[in-house]
């Protein structure tokens, strides 16, 4: 007599133990009576689990290298005050000395050193160039240009007040070569501050002057009208090709 479950009797449709296991990974369900296994439990009840973790998690962008930080206020306003200042002393120290000094002896300031004389300009600053009058307004109008240009891209204080100087004893000479006699474009500059042994100018020049200078050390420091350092930049382009 043979055993169930042997070779010889056994019954198909009796199911044997290796046949009620499960396959691996397979997960009963709660209806199929089978616990739930602990691990998954946790998965799933982990707080940031799912697509939401993943974009928490993500890394914020990165900005590009070559992006530049601000660089500040533009400047303009205090080019244009320094400038009407400039304009404005020359322009009534010229209607005061016309009006008080013109025809008149020269006024002693610091001996025979300096004294205050009229004498009517028709050069250039100093007195030079006093033939070449129309020429001499055409550069003044083209400085004036060239420097509202620059301001558009002016962050640099320094700067502002250098290039303000220059304009606003640019525009002073220039009011008097348009209305000053003898015509438009050809009018005498008025100077009065004579130093001896020197010449004989006026608070424009002097403006233009110590624009000029200021302007000069500014490029020998490296600085530029953007508020950048040029020294540094060079500095950075030649690190980068050292790379």
């Amino acid at each position: 007599m043979s055993t169930q479950g042997s070779p010889q009797t056994r019954d198909d449709s009796v199911p044997t133990p290796a046949d009620v296991v499960a396959p691996a990974g397979d997960v009963a369900g709660p209806g199929d009576g089978a616990p739930a296994r602990p691990e998954a439990t946790e998965a799933a009840a982990a707080p940031g689990s799912g697509p939401a973790s993943v974009s928490a998690s993500a890394p914020p962008p990165v900005e590009p290298a070559g992006a530049e930080e601000p660089k500040g206020r533009r400047r303009i306003g205090v080019l244009l005050v320094v400038a009407l200042l400039a304009f404005l002393v020359d322009f009534g120290s010229k209607l005061l000395v016309v009006a008080r000094l013109e025809n008149h002896s020269a006024i002693k300031v610091i001996g025979d050193v300096v004294t205050f004389q009229v004498i009517r300009n028709s050069g250039a600053a100093f007195g030079m160039g006093q033939a070449l009058t129309v020429v001499f307004t055409m550069i003044a109008s083209a400085v004036i240009v060239v420097i509202w240009r620059i301001a558009r891209r002016l962050y640099s204080l320094p700067w502002a007040i250098a290039l303000g100087l220059l304009l606003g004893g640019a525009l002073g000479n220039l009011t008097d070569r348009l209305f000053r006699s003898p015509g438009v474009f050809r009018g005498h500059v008025v100077d009065f501050i004579s130093v001896q042994h020197f010449a004989v100018f006026n608070l424009a020049d002097s403006a233009i002057v110590c624009g000029g200078i200021l302007v000069v050390l500014l490029s020998f420091r490296g600085s530029n009208p953007d508020g950048t350092v040029h020294q540094q930049a060079d500095k950075g382009e030649q690190a980068d090709k050292g790379e």
